[in-house]
């Protein structure tokens, strides 16, 4: 029996379902807060709770990205049934709205989009819908596989992880410098302590992108590196999020004892990378996490 805690938890995970079904409808506050069967007086206070957005900005935010996947897809519409769709009267305030938000024209990005840029602007999207996602993970979702030695460039987080934010923009931008687009190179981070150490400063993780070519000295202090290949663990997590914690958690605390295997002497890593959506030229975020066995 569920939970009221788990009960309205559902509920909650049933208003994102019904906004994914309505993007082309009215998602107002009233008809948003009518269809998950909460007070309209107080939904706009809960959703933001719940979800770390508010209503508009999460219905704002997932019409803007289906309009950039839109935009890149096969069927090639134009801008203007593309604004429409995303709720713009006309194609100017859109794309006013689309450079706010990724830095390019709908033109530019349908011709050259910047998936990097994209990653970013949609991250609080990612997040939002990771929120109240209750995955559950079994023997059959991890693979062990060989993997190649990767090289990589790398920029290293050493203390607390408040000032993540300011490692990834500085390596981001040294990435966009150096030519190395989310699309073809795919990123990992290499978490060489907990997520949580007792002591904020203790924390310790590694930005990486895949690259062989040779790292010249620079103020983003980015340097070689290489992700040792061997056997390893895969576990595929389902959506973009930054919170690996509960894959991590069952891979340890379930899948390995089982499993008969031992961790070899190389942190747990993750690699993001960008895969096409079949039948279109947008892409979706791939997230693997990386348990190195003997």
């Amino acid at each position: 029996m569920k939970t009221a805690t788990q009960n309205y938890y559902s509920r909650m995970r049933n208003v994102l379902a019904h906004i994914d079904r309505n993007l082309d409808s009215d998602l107002d506050l009233d008809a948003v807060s009518r269809a998950a069967a909460f007070s309209k007086f107080h939904f706009h206070r809960q959703f933001a709770a719940a979800f770390g957005l508010s209503l508009h900005r999460y219905v704002q935010l997932m019409r803007m990205r289906r309009a950039s996947q839109r935009l890149t897809s096969s069927e090639m519409p134009s801008v203007t049934d593309i604004a429409m769709e995303a709720g713009y009267d006309a194609p100017e305030a859109f794309a006013r709205a689309f450079r706010q938000r990724l830095g390019q024209s709908p033109s530019s990005f349908r011709k050259a989009p910047d998936w990097g840029v994209w990653l970013a602007a949609f991250g609080p999207l990612d997040n939002a819908r990771n929120k109240l996602m209750h995955i559950v993970f079994d023997r059959n979702d991890v693979v062990v596989r060989e993997v190649a030695d990767t090289p990589v460039a790398m920029i290293e987080h050493r203390g607390d992880r408040s000032a993540i934010a300011e490692t990834r923009e500085r390596f981001m931008r040294w990435r966009k410098s150096a030519g190395l687009p989310p699309e073809s190179s795919p990123s990992f981070m290499v978490f060489r302590s907990e997520r949580t150490p007792a002591d904020p400063a203790d924390y310790s993780m590694d930005l990486c992108v895949a690259t062989d070519r040779p790292i010249t000295a620079n103020d983003a202090e980015v340097k070689p590196g290489t992700i040792p290949g061997g056997r390893c663990a895969v576990l595929r997590y389902p959506g973009n999020t930054d919170n690996l914690e509960p894959a991590a958690l069952y891979l340890y605390r379930d899948w390995l004892p089982a499993s008969g295997e031992e961790a070899r002497d190389f942190p747990l890593y993750c690699r993001r990378r960008l895969a096409p959506i079949p039948g279109m030229s947008a892409h979706e975020v791939v997230v693997e996490l990386f348990l190195p066995l003997k």
